[in-house]
């Protein structure tokens, strides 16, 4: 689970790490009561799960508050990287004397931890990975040992911090990991680290990404994940135990197995370009289990969105068989009934597949059309949902 910045700045605020103060405003009229709380100079900040917020007009300094509610009716609604603003931070202004940057992430390809550290902070770190690698320290990190005060100084040093600010650095390194350790996250991230021309270390911008798998440890983390946050179907889903990914097309996907699923993607992406430029509506995975319980919830889920207009079963029967999958398919309609209306390409192949397609074939679903291959019913499907 990804944190807004307003939720990472209260979460470090809360282990010690330096921050400025913010308020989380939802118009531009509670803007302009924040920036005159905060009093002088503010920097409105929108609230969404993407970088490049500077880059996409979403970060604002207002020098008061009058300028800071302008400012904020130009944010408000931006759409950054596929996130409308419905959200700003109006932090506290800084006056910036160097920008640093510091993380420690999960390396899954080393079964360890990793901090990343450099002395260039504020430009996207991908960016100085690629253009200067050699200004980005990658120091490993012992799971169980973690970060104390030796570790933290050879982190600094490595990242060529200033001799003079190693034990105003090293603290914040510390309380950083604290945060990391103690909420089970797999990224905390500050990027700008900055040191103030008062000679003050802040974290000025956070990004935290939090273990879900932990959140049974972690009661307060519930509260974290906003109803209004999640897409409609994609809580809909969740709360069936479902596999699903909402995207932006119209032909709606069903599959057993993420690698399955991911190739119909391509499919149906490329045999759209024949048809209007159709693509596919969602990633769904239901798993190796396909009763009608299950087909029914995926249905359910896919139908309720009004982008789709055909939906593609693609299934391989392999531990469940496609007889077993075919029987779900027509529980599943029986079952939504009138709310089924969108047309249905199916293609099974594998374990029982002559059985399988019989099933289908007897009960002669008007919904329902069966197509042998895998490029073919793709093709049905985006041609259906460009009619």
């Amino acid at each position: 689970m990804d944190l807004y910045e307003y939720q990472a700045r209260d979460l470090f605020e809360s282990y010690g790490v330096p921050v400025l103060a913010g308020i989380v405003a939802d118009t531009p009229q509670e803007v302009r009561a924040a920036a005159e709380k905060l009093g002088g100079t503010v920097v409105v900040k929108a609230q969404v799960k993407a970088g490049g917020r500077g880059k996409a007009g979403g970060v604002k300094v207002a020098h008061n508050p009058a300028d800071a509610e302008a400012a904020a009716e130009k944010i408000f609604g931006l759409d950054i990287k596929g996130h409308i603003v419905k959200r700003v931070m109006v932090a506290a202004g800084a006056r910036i004397a160097q920008e640093f940057y510091f993380s420690v992430l999960l390396d899954r390809g080393n079964r360890s931890y990793l901090s990343l550290s450099s002395v260039e902070g504020g430009m996207e770190i991908e960016e100085l990975a690629v253009e200067r690698p050699e200004a980005l320290a990658r120091i490993e990190i012992d799971p169980i040992a973690g970060i104390d005060t030796a570790k933290a100084t050879e982190i600094a040093k490595a990242a060529r911090f200033p001799e003079e600010l190693i034990e105003k650095i090293v603290p914040v390194i510390e309380r950083l990991w604290w945060v990391y350790r103690d909420e089970d996250a797999t990224l905390v991230e500050v990027n700008p680290l900055v040191l103030t021309e008062s000679g003050e270390i802040i974290a000025l911008d956070g990004k935290v990404t939090l273990d879900e798998n932990a959140e049974f440890r972690h009661e307060g983390h519930a509260a974290l994940a906003e109803a209004g946050d999640i897409d409609p179907l994609e809580a809909k889903a969740k709360a069936s135990n479902l596999n699903y990914v909402k995207l932006d097309g119209e032909v709606g996907i069903i599959g057993n197995g993420a690698g399955l699923v991911m190739s119909t993607l391509d499919v149906v992406s490329y045999a759209g370009e024949k048809h209007g430029g159709v693509k596919p509506a969602n990633f769904l995975d239901i798993g190796g289990g396909a009763s009608a319980e299950v087909m029914a919830a995926g249905l359910d889920v896919i139908l309720g969105d009004p982008q789709v207009k055909s939906v593609f079963v693609n299934v391989f029967g392999g531990i469940t068989a496609c007889d077993a999958v075919a029987n779900g398919i027509v529980g599943a309609l029986a079952k939504l009934g009138d709310a089924a209306t969108k047309p249905l390409v199916v293609r099974l192949d594998g374990n029982n597949v002559v059985e399988g397609r019989q099933i289908l074939a007897d009960a002669a679903h008007p919904l329902v059309t069966v197509v042998d291959t895998m490029d073919e019913a793709a093709d049905k499907a985006a041609e259906l949902a460009a009619a």
